[in-house]
């Protein structure tokens, strides 16, 4: 939720309130009280941001807000790391702590290195203020970290020029050139391998320690309730298939019903669940003809919708409705 809350406090900076926000990307407030969100519900929060504001300098003024607090047990292990190299090493290793839409890449050179990011995607394109917004953030997060000014010799973005120039210069101090192979930063080795000020052996091994404890506890815990997100945010008349569903999650088929087995569930139940829920919701509390719901919840014909909603209920939908009607 840090990128979350990053996105919401840099709109309400530029007098975007938080409720507007969240409607205009049309995301329940409570969605706020969840752990972790979809990576869809991000890109759409940075779709709706940018539509609101109508800054076309947003991501790099939300990124330029990452600092001490805005990356959880990593921000810690960064800060005790001995080398800006090591650190940014690190945050590739728990990058998933952060977002499940990051993925660096670090290319070593004889005088400079890049540091690739890769955008991991769901359904949704990145909006490109998504990655000005990480590209800004690492490097206000490695100036925090070594604790003199850290500027790029190049930046490089894949997409096309969003802002004036003198926005992305404010930010990075150097060039920067759009419609690239990749997005990244180059940085000098000498800045990569001094010695941080903070750095401590000891409490690097015991941010490490707990860093590992949560991302594996992330990795077999988490697949469900997002499965489960995903799937009632991508339900319709066609059904969501299991190979878009672990690609979304960013895992094979194998692994996504490894994952789900562990947790004492699989894939046609938690679909099964997610549309009972919506049909149990919709038939109680809308007028929608059954045979409307039926279709909108994947059904191809209304007898198959009748005997599943049996199974769920033990009567037909339109004796439940009544029956729903009457106790309210």
């Amino acid at each position: 939720m840090s990128w979350v809350n990053t996105v919401i406090a840099a709109a309400e900076r530029l007098g975007v309130e938080s409720p507007q926000l969240l409607a205009a990307a049309g995301i329940a407030a409570d969605e706020l009280a969840r752990e972790r969100w979809p990576i869809d519900h991000i890109t759409r929060l940075w779709r709706a941001a940018e539509r609101c504001t109508g800054d076309s300098g947003f991501g790099l003024k939300a990124g330029t807000l990452v600092g001490p607090a805005s990356l959880n047990v990593v921000s810690f292990l960064l800060q005790s790391s001995a080398t800006l190299r090591e650190a940014l090493a690190q945050l590739q290793k728990y990058q998933r702590l952060i977002s499940d839409g990051v993925r660096f890449q670090i290319l070593a050179g004889e005088n400079a290195s890049w540091l690739v990011y890769h955008p991991r995607q769901g359904e949704l394109a990145f909006s490109p203020h998504q990655i000005e917004a990480v590209l800004a953030a690492v490097v206000s997060f490695a100036r925090w970290v070594a604790g003199t000014p850290v500027q790029p010799h190049k930046v490089q973005c894949s997409h096309a020029q969003l802002g004036p120039l003198r926005g992305y210069r404010q930010i990075f101090g150097c060039p920067i050139e759009f419609e690239q192979a990749f997005n990244g930063l180059l940085l000098d080795n000498t800045l990569l391998d001094q010695p941080l000020p903070q750095a401590d052996a000891q409490l690097t091994q015991l941010h490490e320690l707990h860093a590992t404890t949560q991302l594996a506890a992330l990795c077999d815990s988490a697949t469900a309730p997002y499965l489960r997100a995903w799937l009632k945010a991508h339900l319709g008349p066609n059904l969501p298939a299991r190979a878009q569903a672990a690609r979304a999650l960013n895992l094979s088929e194998r692994t996504l019903a490894r994952r789900l087995h562990a947790q004492g569930c699989h894939y046609d139940g938690l679909l099964d669940e997610v549309r009972r829920d919506a049909a149990l919701h919709a038939v109680a509390h809308t007028a929608r003809p059954l045979a409307e719901i039926a279709h909108s919840l994947g059904f191809a014909e209304v007898s198959t919708f009748y005997r599943a909603f049996r199974r769920w209920t033990g009567l037909p939908p339109a004796r439940w409705r009544k029956q729903q009607a009457a106790v309210e």
